[in-house]
């Protein structure tokens, strides 16, 4: 029985360039099953437009490829990755604790 929950994570490569030479995108989907997810914090702008700001933490299993520019898919919501995932493990006992990735999706 896997614990946790199933995150996917998007990652993003060059797929061409468009008539002006700008980079053209694409994003590769992958399930990442056991996974432990928690809120962060959410904020509210009204100035201007509103804007609400969501933030979560993820913790994947040790070694999974995520960088700073992919997103996750976490329980149907798209997040950005915020900041650089951070690889947790013990230097005493080699226990590996996971990968810790910040998300961020702004709306409004």
């Amino acid at each position: 029985m896997t614990r946790g929950e199933t995150v996917t994570v998007l990652t993003r490569s060059v797929a061409g360039r468009d008539a002006h030479g700008n980079e053209i995108w694409t994003w590769a989907e992958r399930d990442v099953p056991g996974c432990i997810v928690w809120p962060s914090g959410s904020s509210e702008q009204t100035e201007a437009r509103d804007t609400v700001t969501d933030r979560i933490n993820v913790s994947l299993p040790y070694g999974t490829d995520v960088s700073s520019v992919s997103r996750m898919r976490v329980r149907g919501e798209l997040y950005e990755v915020d900041g650089t995932p951070e690889q947790w493990s013990s230097p005493l006992t080699g226990w590996r604790a996971g990968v810790l990735v910040r998300g961020v999706k702004v709306t409004g």
